[in-house]
């Protein structure tokens, strides 16, 4: 299992705001669930699962702003893929808790 934080810019929108793109994407995300697991945050969505899956789907969501007229796509991605045992995004916020004591 790997996480990746993904950011997609659409570049040179009639707006400042990008949330109608946002939206665009996590409905295609929500046609993954089960595939890979989905948390939308303020600032970009994470998607946990087989590392080949999440390159899939990456690219079919950099793909999502050009079927909707943008000439100009930036997307982020951080990929935090472990071997040595199960990596979730559970797992990683109760390491942190268990740190902090909590």
């Amino acid at each position: 299992m790997a996480i990746a934080d993904i950011t997609i810019f659409p570049v040179g929108t009639d707006s400042t705001s990008i949330s109608k793109y946002v939206a665009e994407i996590e409905k295609a995300l929500g046609k993954e669930q089960g595939r890979v697991k989905i948390k939308l945050t303020p600032m970009s969505t994470l998607i946990e699962g087989d590392i080949h899956d999440l390159f899939e789907i990456i690219e079919k969501l950099h793909e999502i702003p050009f079927s909707h007229g943008i000439k100009r796509v930036e997307t982020n991605i951080r990929i935090d893929d472990r071997r040595d045992k199960q990596l979730t995004m559970e797992g990683k916020l109760a390491s942190v808790a268990e740190k902090l004591g909590q």
